[in-house]
């Protein structure tokens, strides 16, 4: 345990100048501006390059101590963004506040609450191991939970276009037990969006499901999530909270979960039709070894588990630009980025620096988002309106961006299009990018031609793996039928190595600093190209739509 830098003091004096650390922003900007110049010659310097570095090197300074929901570090932060805001002439978006204000449940696991048991198919019972053979799921109202039932095995426990694990099993009043992921063979939007624990959790209690046990593969990355799940076991699960007072799960549906390591899993197959190893082939190498089958164990399980609960508060900042057209105004692009990092803790990778700054992730997006605000104020009200929203808790589980998604400063209504800001590793010239979503409405052709007059290429989703199209906070907007694109950088010039640099050695780690190879003029470029974006769909006579018959525009959509 060590001391921590003491928290820099901000007064946000919202009708005038905001001070910092005594300094103005202005004095803060032009500081930054005379670093820029004495390395970088020409327009750098008092440029949007310059405009960004100032905000990336406050908000990722050691003095916001990594910017975590809830803490002061981050409400510094929030006021900071709520001046800059204001310096922009952009108003408040919530009422005659920047902020919108949202409750969180924390809910951390009791662990003397947690048991599991199998019992076998001769009457035997097989008692697990609590952080060795299993882990329990958390509850976000606090109250104990008890399950006994039987047992049935629905391969990932997806349903979708052409797959349907529940197909011939019944599962009412049972326990499910599933793989995490998705099958083979669907977009990898889809396949992101089917693998998402909650949205399994929703199908198993649609079908009177009463627990789920979660299981992961022995190869591949079973090992290293296993790990996480048990590094940390007292980690929160945050919820926000609505304005009804109930709490939204995050991204569970079903408190009753539990997740199984390789010795538990390997347990729970044992005398059973299939074992764990021949079914974690079946993961592997569905071609090789056959698919998944569901089918009903012999065996019935026992587990319990409990939570504790706290709650805290932590804002988005929304700010709000009322569009020209007496028509047009009244509908509303949304530009959102998260402004929230991961805060103070141990590194993973060791070392004596606990603050997680987040420059890339995700001041570099906030700034991004600022620099497409200052090109609104400077070329002139578009025909739509715009909200520009740093959102809190996206580290959380997208919660910040859910919360308003679901209960926005304006009626939802009028929300018909959102761009989204997370994470540019503009750590090389890039020359192509990700379009998450964009295809999938009339956003596509948007971004097409804003790329073709940037010089940018559109590429496919290198990394369908990692689920990248429900890892941010568009699909917040996504769920609520809004269409939606998220840009990430892609692989081409150095990108991919970059990627897997900064994956393996940067993210959510102290090294996300202000002193990586941060190109700044390529910060400028991605900006302007995510400003042409959010112009053409903030001036353009047709209103943003879903392409028919999309998957999400169907399951979600407004038109």
């Amino acid at each position: 345990m060590r001391f921590l830098p003491s928290k820099l003091m901000l007064s946000a004096l919202l009708t005038g100048s905001l001070t910092l650390a005594g300094c103005t922003y202005s004095e803060i900007e032009e500081g930054a501006r005379k670093a820029i110049s004495s390395e970088a010659p020409g327009p750098l310097a008092n440029s949007a390059a310059a405009r960004m570095q100032t905000d990336v090197t406050w908000l990722a300074d050691d003095a916001r101590e990594g910017r975590e929901a809830g803490t002061e570090g981050y409400l510094e932060a929030a006021d900071y963004v709520a001046e800059r805001f204001q310096s922009l002439g952009i108003a408040p978006g919530n009422g005659d506040s920047y902020r919108q204000n949202v409750k969180f449940r924390l809910s951390k696991r009791d662990d003397d609450a947690a048991s599991l048991s199998f019992t076998n198919a001769d009457g035997s019972v097989s008692t697990l191991t609590n952080l060795q053979d299993f882990i329990s799921g958390r509850s976000s109202d606090g109250e104990n939970y008890a399950v006994d039932a039987p047992l049935v095995f629905a391969g990932y426990g997806v349903v979708a276009p052409g797959h349907d694990d529940y197909a011939g099993l019944d599962v009412d009043g049972k326990i499910v037990v599933y793989f995490n992921g998705a099958p083979a063979g669907l977009n990898s939007e889809t396949r992101a969006h089917f693998r998402s624990g909650r949205v399994k959790a929703e199908l198993a209690a649609a079908r009177g499901a009463l627990g789920m046990i979660a299981l992961s593969p022995l190869s591949g990355n079973a090992a290293a999530a296993w790990q996480r799940a048990t590094s940390r076991p007292d980690g929160e699960r945050w919820s926000w909270v609505g304005p009804d007072g109930t709490a939204n799960h995050g991204t569970y549906g079903m408190a009753p979960t539990m997740f199984l390591g390789p010795d538990g899993a390997s347990a729970l197959f044992e005398n059973e039709q299939i074992d764990f190893a021949t079914l974690s082939g079946q993961v592997d190498d569905p071609q090789a070894n056959g698919p998944l089958t569901g089918f009903a164990l012999t065996k019935s399980a026992s587990f319990t588990g409990g939570s504790s609960i706290e709650t805290v508060e932590s804002p988005n900042v929304v700010g709000f630009l009322e569009g020209s057209d007496p028509v047009l105004r009244d509908e509303i692009i949304v530009l959102s980025a998260h402004l929230d990092h991961v805060g103070v803790h141990e590194p993973r990778n060791g070392g004596e620096d606990f603050i997680h700054n987040g420059a890339l992730d995700n001041a570099m997006g906030i700034s991004t988002m600022l620099e497409v605000a200052n090109r609104f104020f400077r070329d002139g009200a578009p025909k739509r309106s715009v909200i520009f929203i740093a959102v809190t808790a996206e580290e959380k589980g997208l919660l910040g961006s859910d919360f308003f998604a679901t209960h926005p400063t304006v009626d939802k209504e009028r929300i018909v299009a959102n761009v989204n800001l997370d994470m540019p590793l503009v750590l090389y010239p890039f020359s192509d990018v990700i379009a998450f979503g964009a295809e999938r409405s009339s956003l596509g052709a948007t971004v097409r031609a804003a790329a073709a007059n940037t010089d940018v290429e559109i590429i496919d989703d290198p990394w369908p793996n990692l689920n990248l199209f429900v890892r941010s906070d568009h699909y917040s907007f996504v769920k609520q039928g809004v269409p939606s694109v998220f840009l990430f950088l892609g692989t081409g010039n150095g990108g991919q190595e970059n990627f897997e640099k900064f994956m393996a050695t940067n993210y959510h780690q102290p090294s996300d600093e202000i002193d990586l190879n941060i190109q700044w003029d390529d910060a400028a470029r991605f900006a302007n190209l995510n400003y042409l974006i959010a112009r053409e769909l903030a001036d353009v006579d047709e209103t943003p739509a879903w392409k028919e018959g999309d998957f999400f525009g169907e399951l979600f959509g407004q038109n």
